[in-house]
């Protein structure tokens, strides 16, 4: 049987080799027939400390390595790039 694997958005990157990932799903509602979206956070082993928070990654399904982490970081599939806009507001604000 192969692993399951996921692909979602980092949210936090504040512990040390791990990173909480948010998963979206679409569903259809039984009685109203309207699409509506469920998301659910894992807990995933990021080996290198690659990952930020913003970035689109792979997840793959793997034996349980504490707790709550039965995930690991296959690939990151897309970097969150920062707008310049940002930048420039940070260092006018520290002036």
């Amino acid at each position: 049987m192969s692993k399951k694997r996921l692909t979602g958005v980092v949210v936090s990157n504040k512990m040390d080799k791990t990173v909480v990932v948010e998963v979206t799903r679409k569903l259809e509602h039984p009685v109203y027939k309207k699409y509506i979206q469920r998301s659910k956070k894992y807990y995933a082993h990021d080996e290198k400390n690659e990952c930020k928070a913003g970035d689109t990654v792979l997840i793959e399904e793997t034996r349980p390595l504490s707790k709550m982490k039965r995930w690991r970081v296959v690939e990151v599939l897309k970097r969150e790039v920062i707008a310049e806009e940002t930048l420039n507001t940070k260092e006018s604000e520290e002036v």
